[in-house]
């Protein structure tokens, strides 16, 4: 009688799939230049036809946007591109108007926005002269907040967010994921040299996360499917792994580069 092997856990394929994309995302960041671009443009593609899809999108129609939403990803790669720069910013909006017109769906246009502006944010970020600190802590925050979300909720439980949106989300789940990332950028503060401003600004951010998670949340509800796609194995798709970064980004990179906008000398000490 042959003798059937036993299935690998979901959690443990989904530690498995998180641990590579991690590594993956690391290598690519440390990379940098097109390795890391390439890597975000991926990423938006496949976040795009997820967003199409949770919206009921023809096939067409989702193809049209992912072509459109390229034009402006593709401009955002290193030298000879234009950088992820006021010009790329001005392509992605029109790339969503474009789309608007076009299809006829200001929903898919939306999702140009919602997809093409985290990646336009955190290839400026690396752009700066500590873009590896600076990316590295707005991706580890979001990773950071999910992980200590996920311990926190399985050793404590206790009450739930919204559980009617998300049922497993607790309040202990949100406080661990707020205490975990914040350690996290302590560290990165204290070994790296983290400006205080964003040390200071992490558990803000990790609210924030969670309010990308609960959106998507309700985007899988409204469409009735559990994961926004099937790609990443026990995590289902790219939106499902990605959607707590997706309202960090930006306002990370605002963090980052206003001061140098600005030139706030005059509290440079406190900010830096």
């Amino acid at each position: 009688m042959p003798v059937t092997q036993p299935r690998m856990s979901e959690l443990t394929l989904r530690i498995l799939t998180g641990l590579a994309l991690i590594s993956v995302a690391t290598i690519a960041l440390l990379m940098g230049g097109f390795v890391f671009w390439l890597l975000a443009v991926v990423a938006g593609l496949f976040m795009m036809a997820e967003w199409a899809d949770l919206h009921g999108i023809a096939a067409r129609q989702k193809r049209l946007a992912q072509y459109s939403l390229f034009v402006p990803l593709a401009l955002m790669a290193p030298p000879p591109g234009a950088g992820p720069y006021f010009l790329t910013l001005g392509l992605l909006i029109g790339a969503a108007f474009f789309i608007a017109i076009v299809s006829g769906k200001r929903l898919l246009a939306l999702g140009t926005i919602y997809v093409g502006l985290p990646i336009l944010s955190l290839l400026l970020i690396r752009h700066q002269k500590e873009g590896v600190v600076f990316t590295l802590w707005a991706l580890a925050l979001v990773w950071a907040t999910d992980i200590g979300a996920y311990a926190a909720g399985r050793m404590i439980g206790g009450p739930k967010i919204w559980p009617r949106l998300s049922p497993k989300k607790t309040w202990a789940g949100l406080a661990g994921g707020i205490v975990f990332a914040s350690l996290f950028a302590a560290f990165l503060h204290r070994v790296y040299g983290l400006p205080l401003r964003l040390t200071l600004a992490t558990p803000v951010l990790a609210v924030v996360a969670q309010a990308g998670d609960f959106y998507e949340s309700w985007l899988k509800r409204r469409a009735g499917v559990k994961d926004s796609g099937n790609i990443l194995p026990g995590h289902g798709g790219v939106m499902d792994r990605l959607d707590g970064l997706v309202p960090v980004a930006p306002i990370a990179a605002l963090l980052v580069v206003l001061p140098s906008i600005f030139n706030l000398s005059g509290i440079r000490t406190w900010i830096s």
